[in-house]
């Protein structure tokens, strides 16, 4: 059997504060999303810049790490797997959400804490949504 590969890397700001809950069963979860930029120039020397917005999903010891140390505006690499969550609403309608759900993080820029301090998931706390 083959097998793939499903790594997301990222660097860009914060765009609202970490927000954390638990689960049912007391998992610190914590939700935040970071806005990434790309700049080019086109033909006629015209610039271009898109912004691309990921929500990232933290749990356990990095998610507490990452409500605690984060802010918004915050300058952060992160470092992980994306996942897509399907559910139907009330009335029946499909939806689905694409999230990075972070292994890794590093405070970039200009922090409170020590320069480029890493923060990585414990084996196994990387994990779906159990709702």
């Amino acid at each position: 059997m083959s097998r793939g590969l499903n790594k997301v890397m990222i660097i860009g700001h914060l765009g609202r504060d970490p927000e954390m809950r638990y689960t049912p069963s007391g998992r610190p979860v914590t939700t935040f999303s970071v806005a990434t930029s790309r700049t080019w120039f086109s033909a006629d020397g015209e610039r271009h810049e898109e912004t691309e917005w990921f929500n990232v999903v933290a749990w356990g010891s990095l998610a507490e790490i990452c409500n605690q140390h984060l802010h918004r505006g915050q300058q952060v690499y992160i470092e992980g797997r994306l996942q897509t969550r399907r559910w139907d609403d009330a009335e029946g309608n499909k939806h689905f959400a694409t999230e990075l759900v972070a292994r890794e993080m590093i405070m970039l820029g200009e922090t409170r804490e020590e320069p480029s301090t890493s923060y990585v998931a414990a084996p196994g706390e990387e994990e779906s949504f159990p709702f």
